[in-house]
């Protein structure tokens, strides 16, 4: 039975980034300002107000902007301003720095360059086979389900070359979820502690990037990046299955940094 189920079914793990992905391509991530918009368009106020999280704002040019780091993805301006909110799209929603999660982007490009190459050099030998270890600072469990879907045939992440361990002495990459509880603050400094060098920290979620809707809070610390050195900073609420596999990528230099953009971008194939 489970043989005729796989010769009528084929293959389903997806082969991206080696080949485009129209699922990956349409995936949602965190809201985003059309382009062109500006204060004259909308009252900034009254939609700072409706976010929850205070992630719209306007720079010195009158210029919308929104922090998709603090975007939970409640939808509250698509919903409203629909002519100058729309959803992002595409996996590659990861940055090297925090202030790269603002769109428009306002990143100086001499500093994006300088840290890809810094975080390049620190990688250069985790680039085919690296170990993950995952801690859970504090999530409310959603992040928790789409780095498990990374294991099922679908996503396949051992195809390229990324293997979960429980213990830091074997990790390359730390992933960290959750807003940053105060309890986990002293574990999680341990295990980053006890991983070899070089090492490499994801923060993988809003909450995790900036404590999300639950900060600030007297049990938290406001994200994980107030505990431990981030070099990838995700965003989304939860990010996707492939949002993650792209921030994964970055950190090792198999997808260029700086191709977040509202669309998908097919990265080179990492085989």
């Amino acid at each position: 039975m489970w043989v005729l189920r796989g010769l009528r079914n084929g293959v389903l793990t997806t082969r991206w980034p080696g080949r485009a992905d129209e699922y990956a391509s349409a995936t949602r991530g965190p809201a985003m300002v059309k382009a062109g918009q500006a204060v004259a368009a909308l009252p900034v106020t009254e939609a700072a107000r409706l976010c929850p999280v205070d992630a719209i704002s306007a720079d010195k040019d009158g210029d919308v902007r929104v922090d998709q780091g603090k975007c939970i993805l409640c939808g509250r301006c698509v919903a409203a301003w629909p002519d100058v909110f729309a959803w992002s799209a595409g996996p590659h929603r990861a940055a090297l720095t925090r202030p790269g999660l603002v769109v428009p982007a306002a990143e100086n490009p001499d500093t994006l360059r300088e840290l890809t190459d810094q975080l390049r050099a620190r990688t250069r030998a985790l680039r085919r086979s690296v170990h993950l270890r995952h801690v859970d600072a504090g999530s409310d469990g959603s992040e928790e389900w789409e780095i498990m879907a990374l294991l099922n045939p679908v996503y396949d992440i051992h195809r390229l070359g990324m293997f979960f361990t429980a213990s830091p002495r074997h990790a390359d990459i730390l992933l960290v979820t959750g807003a940053g509880s105060r309890g986990m603050a002293e574990p999680l400094r341990e295990t980053y502690d006890a991983m070899p060098d070089p090492k490499v920290v994801v923060a993988v979620g809003t909450d995790a990037v900036g404590g999300g809707i639950v900060s600030p809070s007297y049990a938290l610390t406001g994200g994980v990046g107030n505990i431990l050195p981030v070099d990838v900073w995700l965003p989304g609420s939860p990010p996707s299955p492939f949002a993650i596999l792209s921030a994964l990528l970055m950190a090792v230099d198999r997808i260029p940094a700086g191709t977040r953009s509202p669309g998908s971008t097919p990265g080179r194939d990492p085989r």
